[in-house]
């Protein structure tokens, strides 16, 4: 399941924005910035961290191209998550023009 980063971009702006999850390392964070108010979880620290996603929370997860976070979001459901992978990753975000804090 995917989501493009246009239909995110409405999510975030609504009364229940989803939990967006940056599952990047921090040198990809400080190259490219992020998505204002993700929560940076890297891939391999994310088994031993499942309790700082919310489970009733729609979660979005985000990488740079959208490989990485695809894989999350398949793990994240199997674990009772209602998670989703933003199509394209940060690479799309960014194509588009859409904000970046650094």
């Amino acid at each position: 399941m995917e989501i493009d980063a246009k239909s995110l971009q409405q999510k975030l702006a609504s009364a229940t924005p989803p939990m967006v999850l940056d599952v990047r390392n921090p040198p990809e964070v400080q190259a490219d910035g992020a998505i204002e108010g993700s929560v940076l979880i890297p891939m391999d620290q994310l088994p031993g961290r499942l309790a700082e996603v919310p489970p009733g929370r729609e979660v979005v997860a985000v990488c740079k191209r959208g490989m990485r976070s695809y894989n999350v979001a398949n793990w994240l459901r199997a674990q009772g998550r209602n998670a989703v992978s933003l199509q394209g990753g940060l690479d799309q975000w960014k194509s588009l023009g859409l904000p970046l804090k650094r």
